[in-house]
């Protein structure tokens, strides 16, 4: 008698949404790795708030200092390559049928991202430094898309695991 548990629908997609959100925040990190200004024009912009409609009630909020934008900027990166790490680990463990393990890893890495994508970009970003006013410099929708991405694939992770897809198991 076989000690792997049978694979079921669910626990196949908890596996392939976990590593699809796993590839995509890699893929991420690395186009911000190795393209680097692209994506720091990005948010010196949004910190600097010079594309906003400039009201002076909300201007005192902008960072203009290129070394604190690049630190934001950095802390970014890493923040995102450690997600994705957690999250590679996370698909790694529901691919080995380590269940608990790979919940707890995939819960840690899709939080991970809903805080940078929700708090950072849509909340801090958005409200904050008001890049909702920006047409050239507004990146709600991307986040927002990361960030419902991430929180329909915790629910998946979360979804109770019931008894299984063989007639072995549903005999017990």
């Amino acid at each position: 008698m076989s000690t792997t548990p049978p694979r079921t629908a669910l626990h196949l997609a908890a596996t392939l949404l976990t590593g699809t959100v796993a590839l995509y925040i890699a893929l991420v990190a690395f186009g911000n790795i190795t393209d680097f200004g692209t994506n720091q024009q990005f948010v010196r912009h949004v910190l600097a708030m010079d594309t906003t409609f400039k009201d002076e009630d909300l201007m005192w909020r902008a960072v203009t200092g290129k070394g604190l934008q690049d630190a934001a900027y950095v802390a970014i990166i890493v923040w995102e390559t450690v997600a994705a790490l957690v999250l590679i680990y996370g698909t790694w463990l529901w691919a080995r049928h380590e269940d608990a393990r790979a919940r707890r890893f995939s819960t840690y890495g899709l939080l991970m991202l809903m805080l940078l994508f929700g708090a950072g970009f849509i909340a801090i970003g958005g409200e904050w430094f008001a890049m909702w006013q920006s047409s050239d410099w507004n990146g709600l929708d991307a986040a927002t898309r990361v960030f419902l991405l991430s929180g329909v694939v915790l629910i998946v992770n979360h979804l109770p695991a019931g008894q299984g897809g063989s007639t072995e198991a549903r005999r017990t």
